[in-house]
């Protein structure tokens, strides 16, 4: 369920995608990062989840590496010490 892109590039970042990254479909996000759709669409408006990348009008992906980012944030604030160290972003 994951599409390899290779010359484009993300409106909000601006920045051009890695050969090896790829667009994951929902299937994919929901089994990595273990919340629903919705809770990720209401994160994501927030700016606290990656956005989506439009493919047709009614398909969307999201990058690899961005979510994986994202996880990897969890892991680390979930990792401080300190009772009020967890920024949200859930």
């Amino acid at each position: 369920m994951a599409t390899n892109i290779h010359h484009t590039t993300n409106n909000e970042s601006n920045k051009t995608l890695h050969p090896n990254d790829r667009l994951l479909r929902w299937p994919e996000v929901q089994k990595r990062v273990g919340i629903c759709r919705s809770h990720v669409h209401q994160l994501a408006a927030q700016g606290k989840f990656p956005a989506p990348v439009k493919l047709g009008p009614r398909a969307s992906g999201w990058l690899e590496s961005e979510i994986n980012a994202w996880i990897d944030q969890r892991i680390a604030e979930s990792r401080t010490v300190g009772p009020d160290s967890f920024k949200g972003g859930m």
